[in-house]
């Protein structure tokens, strides 16, 4: 036993003495892969077939997510209503939503470049905010109402709002700089800012002037920028942060999007 336990620190010293290191733990290694939670396929297969084992996955395995989407998204009543599963069938039923249902399913049957981006957008913001929590990220299907729906350490992706700029329905009902947002490569960046956004709310947002608000969010949009690696939101108030960023390179970013003193930011 001995010469087995001096045998092994021999081996070690010659690894450490030829500039190899054991990989430390870090906090990459801790946190779990994130992967997108498809309920938006169980939806499908109860509005387009009526399959009731969707709908009792739905209930058992997605209760917040369920209660959310049918009283707070669509808002067609409670869940607790004995007849409100015969009401969201009957909600889907017309033929614009279910093209939608189809057309959803059809575009995002595959979803690992999103799951790829989630995790390393991730990946940034916790080297830069470490205490930050990994929410839950599930995809489902609206009723063009809402893109993204914080809840209580949750995402939800309402993928029926991207589509493409140039989905034939969205041009009936939204202009061409609505449209253009509303497509995949937004629905990492726009999960981002409503999350962060949830983090970290502005103070007395009442007392708050426009000019006050408006920086708050670009502090919340440069953040994302960051995240994601690509200069997606370009507004002037993204750009004062920027600058303010360049000059005081040694800022802290959780510091920074937790500072109330929206002069600082001022030119």
């Amino acid at each position: 036993m001995r010469n087995v336990i001096y045998l092994f620190i021999i081996a070690l010293s010659l690894l450490t003495s030829c500039g190899l290191r054991l990989k430390p733990f870090d906090l990459e290694s801790q946190r779990e892969e994130i992967e997108i939670a498809r309920y938006d396929r169980l939806q499908s297969r109860y509005l387009a077939t009526g399959d009731y084992s969707a709908l009792q996955e739905m209930n058992t395995e997605y209760p917040i997510e369920t209660r959310t989407l049918i009283e707070k998204v669509l808002q067609i009543g409670e869940v607790v209503d004995p007849n409100i599963s015969t009401k969201y069938l009957h909600f889907y039923q017309d033929s614009t939503l279910q093209s939608l249902i189809s057309d959803t399913e059809a575009e995002y049957a595959d979803m690992t470049d999103l799951n790829k981006r989630f995790n390393k957008s991730f990946d940034r913001l916790l080297k830069w905010i470490p205490s930050l929590p990994i929410p839950k990220i599930y995809a489902q299907i609206g009723a063009l109402d809402q893109s993204v729906i914080i809840g209580n350490k949750t995402i939800g992706i309402c993928l029926d709002k991207y589509l493409g700029t140039n989905y034939p329905l969205y041009l009936k009902y939204y202009t061409y700089q609505q449209r253009v947002s509303m497509t995949r490569a937004y629905i990492v960046p726009d999960c981002l800012v409503f999350y962060l956004l949830s983090v970290y709310p502005i103070t007395q947002a009442d007392k708050r002037s426009q000019l006050e608000r408006d920086l708050h969010m670009a502090k919340i949009m440069w953040t994302v920028n960051k995240a994601v690696n690509q200069k997606l939101f370009k507004t002037k108030y993204v750009m004062m942060v920027d600058n303010y960023m360049r000059k005081h390179p040694d800022k802290d970013i959780e510091q920074v999007l937790l500072n109330d003193d929206y002069t600082t930011l001022l030119p």
